[in-house]
This record gives structure tokens, sequence and C-alpha cells, in this order.
């Protein structure tokens, strides 16, 4: 029975892409270009959009000049509610302040044009890590915080 289980129709996938390249751009304007090895769409008990193994989205500013890049190991979309939910070795690069952001997850709400952890980070820029306990910024990774510091460790090699 558990075997049967696995292939009901609202376990398997209504589309199933390979080594897909995602251009998501506003008035003419590029945006976000995300690739990921497999997309997953499912219609049906909620409709969502899976990226099983991983997606890398490179962001960019009004010039075409890349902004920042984000990784991840998994990914969900949940088409409902306007929600993205990237998580397991969540990377974020930013290429205007140099700084790398490592997080256990990240959630982007469409919605309010905003991303979120609510989980503890690190943030390394240079010779300084900072640690915190949640982040949040706009979409558009513009205004990146880290909220409720718990810490900034600098040091110099001799």
């Amino acid at each position: 029975m558990e075997k049967i289980k696995m292939f009901e129709p609202q376990s398997l996938p209504d589309n199933t892409i390979h080594n897909a390249t995602v251009r998501r751009s506003e008035n003419g304007r590029l945006q976000m270009i995300m690739t990921a090895p497999l997309i997953e769409q499912f219609s049906k008990p909620d409709p969502k959009t899976v990226y099983r193994k991983g997606v890398f989205m490179r962001f960019f500013d009004s010039s075409n000049k890349p902004t920042a890049t984000l990784r991840a190991r998994y990914a969900a979309t949940f088409e409902n509610r306007d929600i993205m939910l990237v998580r397991d070795s969540v990377v974020i690069v930013d290429f205007r302040t140099g700084d790398t952001v490592y997080l256990q997850d990240l959630t982007w709400n469409a919605a309010e044009h905003r991303i979120y952890s609510e989980k503890p980070l690190r943030s390394k820029n240079g010779r300084r890590i900072t640690l915190g306990d949640s982040f949040e910024s706009d979409d558009a990774l513009q205004s990146p915080q880290i909220i409720h510091q718990r810490g900034t460790i600098e040091w110099k090699e001799e």
C-alpha cells in the first residue's frame, strides 16, 4: 500500500522541467535570472512549484549590472500565497557592499516586496563577521538588515 500511495495523482507533479533558466523583468527591465536543475509544478492540493535540487538567482539594477546572488539547496513557491521559501544552505552575496549572508532559510513575500528569516544567521564582510537573530530586506536586496545583532568579530592577520 505504501508503494501505491507514492503514485497517487496529488503526489506527482503536473509538469517537470530540467535545467531551467527563468528571467523576471518589470516594464522591460531585467530584474532577476534564476537557474534550477529541476522544477516540479503541482496543482493539487495547494498549487506550488518545487525546486528540489536548489536554485541560483542573480539580481540586476536598472542598468542591468548584477547587484546580488542568492543560492539555496531547496526552494518552493506557493502560488496562492505569493510566497517563496528557500532553505538549506542559503547564501546571499551583495556585490554593492561586499557582504555575504549565510542563512538556514529565507522567505520572499512577493505581495509585500520583502524577504525575511526568523532564524539565526551570520554575515561576512572582509575581516568582519556579524551574528544575528533574524534578517529582513526589500525583495531587490537594496536594504538588507540584520535584526538583533548578537556580536561582531573582527580580526587582523599578522
